[in-house]
């Protein structure tokens, strides 16, 4: 293991909006919190979800399609077997890695990824019994509709709620885009499922005709992050915006985040998506950025080791090149901070552990899996 000390980066704040408060958030008082970071393994090929086991172990998804176990401080050399084939091309690949509530009695993991092929594809996610060594028993839980010809925007964060549904973040598929606000379509939405794949029995368009029951949101770009406060129940998403836009959001059932009829963001050659960011009947970001820090992954702080950071929210960041706290007061943002600037790597997921420490993946072709704590 290498150790690193690291000093925390505050950098002052981006454009940001709240429903409550567009306006710029007050500057936040420089910080003197270090940070250590431990690398707990490398050599990755762009590792993209992570999930921790009973036993401490970490499980790691590789983006090219193989799933590895980290046990005993160390990468276990053998891929993890029973992973289905995935579509390995543009963005597309084997995305997040979800394990069951119930994990430690039924022994299942779930997976998301890019399936079919370049001419047809989706989003899909599977499950299987972990035995130690492989997923066996390995089925189908869900599959988007419809299949795309496009190797980009396939969302595939996964998270279960405390009532053991599982929320299924899904993009929009780039060329698609006009599909994130037609709800016969998974594309550009969040779903919510049960853990067999039915749609959740309580889902806001369950029984009405032209809308698929699955859909919990919809009017999403690409949504890559995902975060439950079980302190207050709010349930957040990330989004990646065009050029500029970047939208986290809370959650509501049904409603409509706007994408593509809103946006703070441009189209990657200047021009316009859209001439208006406010429409009524559509959401307004709890924050957004411009330029684009190109979110990829959240969770909501709740441990003890960084005390100060309880209920905020922590995003990872790819062009951005950074660890992102979001301090929240109230349900507003009262300030942001960012970390791991200096290290200039692209980070691709975070996750808590039990301790409270922060488990962050690098995204490269040698990607690392680091383990965050306070310095002193």
């Amino acid at each position: 293991m290498r150790l690193t000390w690291i000093p925390l980066a505050v950098l002052g704040f981006v454009a940001a909006c709240a429903p409550a408060a567009p306006s710029q958030p007050p500057a936040a008082a420089s910080a003197s919190q270090k940070i250590e970071v431990t690398e707990l393994a490398s050599g990755l090929a762009f590792p993209w979800g992570a999930a921790i086991l009973p036993d401490g172990a970490i499980l790691v998804t590789e983006r090219d399609g193989r799933l590895r176990l980290i046990k005993d401080g160390k990468l276990v050399a053998e891929p993890i077997g029973g992973v289905p084939p995935v579509l390995n091309d543009g963005q597309g690949g084997l995305f997040d890695v979800a394990l069951h509530p119930d994990f430690a009695s039924n022994r299942l993991v779930y997976l998301a990824y890019a399936k079919g092929t370049k001419s047809a594809n989706h989003t899909a996610v599977v499950r299987g019994q972990f035995d130690g060594s492989k997923l066996v028993n390995v089925e189908p839980v869900f599959d988007s509709i419809p299949e795309r010809q496009t190797q980009a925007h396939y969302g595939g964060r996964l998270l279960f709620l405390p009532d053991k549904t599982l929320i299924v973040t899904l993009g929009d598929g780039y060329e698609y885009r006009d599909k994130a606000q037609d709800l016969s379509s998974d594309l550009g939405k969040i779903v919510r499922i049960t853990d067999t794949g039915q749609p959740a029995p309580d889902n806001p368009f369950v029984g009405q005709a032209g809308k698929r029951p699955e859909i919990y949101t919809y009017g999403h770009r690409n949504v890559q992050g995902i975060a439950h406060d079980p302190v207050s129940g709010t349930l957040y998403a990330h989004e990646h915006g065009p050029k500029g836009g970047d939208e986290v959001n809370i959650l509501t059932p049904g409603r409509n985040y706007g994408w593509p009829v809103i946006t703070y963001g441009v189209d990657y050659s200047g021009a316009p998506i859209s001439l208006e960011s406010k429409k009524a009947g559509m959401e307004q970001p709890l924050i957004y950025w411009v330029p684009s820090i190109a979110p990829s992954s959240m969770v909501v702080y709740t441990g003890d080791l960084f005390p100060a950071w309880k209920g905020d929210l922590l995003v990872t960041a790819l062009a951005g090149q950074q660890v992102r706290r979001v301090d929240l007061e109230n349900g507003q943002v009262k300030a942001q901070e960012t970390y791991l600037t200096d290290r200039e790597e692209r980070f691709r997921d975070i996750i808590q552990a039990p301790d409270g420490s922060l488990i962050v993946l690098t995204d490269d072709p040698e990607g690392k899996v680091l383990r965050l704590t306070p310095g002193r």
